[in-house]
């Protein structure tokens, strides 16, 4: 099966994603500083959200220009990410409301672990779809980016019970080392 139907799908998804986390952004009742000041970690977690799912968006695009064709497996593989992603206006939302709390701050670190899980058994389907001795395969290589993210979140996850800000920076060092497009797909 040729691969733009899923790019087109994801785009799609990815787009809405990303309408509905804006929507949840409201707009202060005042004219003021003070009228804004309550609205911060529903913007922090909103600019976290926005950057983490134009990461996975970016990545996914250019992973997929290394991809041949896409079978059953990989078209179920996507939509588990594109499942986890669709979750994450609600962790985000649930995280920013309620001002980085720690049960919320955790449940956000799990759809991200989630997000994660999903998007390195997409990359393996893509691998066992094209075989190991495929260009597909050299690109991906070692992987040790798509393992990073696991153990990270797991740990972020833990600690928002303790210091719920040292999750948020862990979650936010995952993105800074994920930011940059994944070069191996861009030759």
């Amino acid at each position: 099966m040729p691969k733009g139907r899923l790019e087109a799908f994801s785009d799609g998804v990815i787009a809405i994603i990303i309408t509905i986390m804006v929507l949840e952004l409201k707009v202060p009742h005042g004219a003021d500083l003070h009228a804004i000041t309550p609205l911060w970690p529903v913007f922090l977690s909103y600019v976290l959200s926005f950057v983490i799912v134009g990461i996975y968006w970016n990545n996914h695009h250019h992973m997929l220009h290394a991809v041949k064709q896409v079978t059953g497996a990989v078209l179920w593989s996507n939509l588990h990410l594109l499942f986890w992603l669709s979750l994450l206006p609600v962790a985000t939302g649930f995280m920013g409301e309620n001002h980085f709390a720690p049960l919320p701050v955790a449940l956000y670190g799990v759809d991200l672990l989630m997000c994660a899980v999903a998007y390195f058994i997409l990359v393996h389907s893509l691998l066992a779809s094209h075989g190991r001795d495929s260009e597909f395969a050299r690109r991906v290589g070692a992987d040790w980016k798509g393992k990073i993210p696991l153990p990270a979140y797991a740990a972020g996850i833990a600690l928002a019970f303790i210091e719920p800000w040292i999750s948020l920076a862990i979650y936010a060092g995952v993105a800074a080392a994920w930011f940059i497009p994944d070069r191996r797909f861009e030759r």
